[in-house]
């Protein structure tokens, strides 16, 4: 039997914060930020989809919309996990992974067959950031019956650097683990 690799440090504690949020759709919810063509920032919010391993995550993106793109040129990004009745913030850090295709298509479809028919209704709509065409279709609803859209895309992000923000006490504490020292816990000035 194989182990399973040991969770890095940071995972539990997200994890509890995460539950302090109850079910909250918010406490999914993540700041994705990129770097656009012209060098500048963009920020948009993601949900959390799960673990990939012990430090990569799963968001599913539009694959028609400019994250891509920005995302192809500069595949390394930030994450801001504000969780509010926790009282922190987690930045994590990172960048895109690119799969195998037969593994990405696997692990997409996946995603795809875990989505309710709502859930899945936002890749039915038009293009994201294109002009408003009057009259063009938003469906509530993608049924079970309809095959997964091209543009359908699984964006996993294996990560390199976490922070935590704990706004609970004073003064506020804040911690720092990097992957390339094994995960070890550093203490830094909030």
């Amino acid at each position: 039997m194989t182990s399973q690799p040991a969770l890095p440090p940071w995972r539990p504690l997200l994890r509890a914060a995460r539950e302090r949020e109850g079910r909250q759709p918010q406490a999914r919810w993540l700041q994705l930020a990129t770097v656009a063509a012209d060098g500048t920032p963009r920020i948009r919010t993601l949900v959390f989809r799960g673990w990939a391993g012990a430090a990569a995550l799963d968001l599913l993106t539009d694959g028609r919309s400019a994250k891509v793109d920005e995302l192809g040129r500069q595949p390394a990004v930030e994450l801001g996990w504000l969780l509010p009745k926790a009282r922190c913030q987690f930045r994590l850090r990172g960048s895109l992974l690119t799969l195998p295709a037969e593994e990405n298509s696997r692990e997409a479809q996946l995603h795809w067959q875990a989505l309710s028919p709502s859930g899945r209704a936002v890749w039915g709509w038009p293009q994201p950031g294109a002009p408003l065409q009057a009259g063009a279709p938003f469906p509530t609803e993608l049924t079970d019956d309809l095959p997964t859209p091209e543009h359908f895309q699984l964006l996993r992000i294996g990560l390199t650097q976490v922070e935590l923000l704990e706004l609970c006490d004073h003064p506020h504490r804040r911690r720092r683990w990097c992957q390339g020292d094994g995960w070890l816990e550093h203490g830094l000035n909030p």
